[in-house]
């Protein structure tokens, strides 16, 4: 978990640098540009519809995590138009909750759901295996 940590962070912190010094360098019209790329039907226009559908499914995933709900449709629309400056920052607090691991950080509240439906390894009997001679 600490390397997910540190590499959340580092991510987090490179991109929110990188981001002010473009938007001071060439301004804060990110939208025109991207979706000119788009029009255009070149290899950046190519990558921003790739990249769009990244943000997509971390839109989809994170609202499905908060099952749908008002919140989680809003955080997924956050996640979708702010990137991985809301999903790193997102992953980031979810980590440091108590008795996070990544099954709980991917799942949400359907993790402990599915805890109490798995079949424990002690009910399952164990069978020998027959041997033929």
């Amino acid at each position: 978990m600490t390397l997910f940590r540190l590499y959340l962070a580092v991510a987090w912190v490179t991109l929110t640098g990188y981001t002010l010094l473009v938007g001071t360098e060439h301004g804060w019209h990110l939208l025109p540009v991207f979706f000119a790329d788009i029009a255009e039907m070149s290899w950046p226009g190519q990558f921003n519809v790739d990249f769009m559908t990244f943000l997509g499914l971390s839109g989809i995933w994170v609202a499905w995590r908060q099952r749908f709900s008002t919140a989680g449709i809003f955080l997924g629309l956050v996640a979708f138009f702010g990137g991985m400056m809301f999903l790193g920052a997102y992953l980031l607090l979810l980590s440091f909750r108590p008795g996070a691991d990544i099954r709980s950080i991917l799942l949400g509240s359907r993790h402990s759901e599915r805890q109490t439906q798995e079949i424990p390894s002690t009910a399952i009997r164990q069978v020998e295996p027959t041997h033929r001679e």
